[in-house]
């Protein structure tokens, strides 16, 4: 089955997963470009998706 959308290098959980959020790239922060390209942590989209909460 195909993931939608499908998760960038950056992202920690499937963007609807109970406990995660959507944060700013730490790679590129947030621009979505990394030394003239599509940063290759969020796949360009300037943000990831992270776990949040503790546990």
């Amino acid at each position: 089955m195909a993931q939608e959308p499908p998760l960038n290098p950056g992202d920690e959980a499937e963007p609807s997963a109970p406990g995660s959020g959507e944060d700013i790239c730490p790679n590129c922060n947030g621009s979505g470009k990394s030394e003239g390209t599509d940063c290759k942590t969020c796949g360009g989209t300037g943000k990831v998706t992270q776990g949040i909460g503790g546990g």
